[in-house]
């Protein structure tokens, strides 16, 4: 009874699952998001076609209550379960890992913050992965944790979706979570007495390419350079030699191939300028960004500027 109360009460409203089956209306009608790009005629206000576009993005994903009954029946369920000790966040945690409890989830809104910005509602692109998103939900969260998005980029989420939020809803095909020391820690270490410095090298090149002005995932660049931040550790190991050779990472930047043609491929070019004598040395790698899932092309070799 109590369920049916709430399901009344929230008629009208947007909920996720409205925004799933608005977003694979509108795939249906364009190419796979797997595959070719192209424009897609979204739902977006007025009916406006709307370009999809592929999101390869850094950040971390917070559920969110949209309305009072749904907030109810959170409560409710809390208060049957076994909270007693537990944070609040842990508590949700809890709840919504029971599979009774998924009807929950599915009335919650998604949102992923990039450097605490609000900047996209998450759905699944398939409701089966509804599971991937109730999983971003950590019981101990740290301020290093981090979630990898990989989906298509639709219209604006409508007011009512979620508290008046009106930023771009993004279908997910793929979600990795982590925290940052957890991804360091894992890059192989071929010396012993080299996993401190290592990590601290990469701890310098994956905080710069998250804080590169607003990376938030949806250009070719900043696809290139997040698909390297966790899926390249060669990035990591260079950096860590040079600045054993007392070199600094002084620029990164991206530009399009001269290999590009009827594929979109960047170079991604790290400089290091010595800090003794400041002559530069810039590296580079190529990736592949035509679709939706970016792959390395061409690994890290010397970069020599065109005359």
């Amino acid at each position: 009874m109590e369920q049916t109360e709430v399901r009344q009460s929230t008629s009208g409203a947007t909920s996720g699952a409205d925004a799933i089956r608005a977003m694979n209306a509108a795939m249906e009608a364009a190419p796979d998001v797997s595959g070719t790009p192209g424009s897609c005629p979204t739902c977006g206000a007025g009916g406006a076609s709307v370009p999809v576009s592929f999101v390869y993005a850094l950040g971390r994903i917070e559920p969110r209550i949209p309305r009072l009954s749904v907030e109810k029946e959170i409560a409710q369920a809390m208060s049957s379960g076994e909270s007693a000790g537990k944070t609040d966040r842990h508590a949700m945690q809890s709840v919504l890992s029971m599979p009774e409890n998924r009807y929950l989830a599915r009335q919650l809104c998604w949102v992923f913050t990039i450097e605490g910005m609000e900047t996209y509602l998450i759905v699944p692109h398939d409701p089966g992965d509804l599971q991937r998103l109730i999983e971003t939900v950590r019981p101990d969260p740290r301020p290093t944790d981090l979630d990898v998005v990989i989906g298509a980029r639709g219209p604006l989420a409508p007011p009512e979706m979620c508290n008046g939020l009106t930023v771009p809803i993004v279908a997910f095909d793929q979600i990795y979570s982590f925290d940052r020391d957890s991804l360091l820690r894992s890059i192989p270490s071929a010396e012993k007495g080299s996993r401190e410095k290592l990590q601290a090298a990469g701890g310098e090149v994956i905080d710069r390419i998250m804080l590169m002005a607003d990376n938030a995932g949806a250009t070719d660049d900043h696809r290139a350079l997040n698909y390297l931040a966790v899926r390249y550790p060669a990035i990591y190991h260079t950096a860590a030699e040079m600045y054993a050779r007392n070199a600094s990472l002084s620029a990164l930047e991206t530009r399009p191939s001269a290999l590009s043609g009827t594929r979109k491929i960047i170079d991604v070019i790290f400089s290091y300028t010595d800090r003794t004598t400041s002559v530069a040395e810039k590296l580079f790698c190529r990736v592949d960004v035509t679709e939706e899932f970016p792959f390395l092309v061409t690994k890290l070799s010397p970069y020599y500027d065109r005359t």
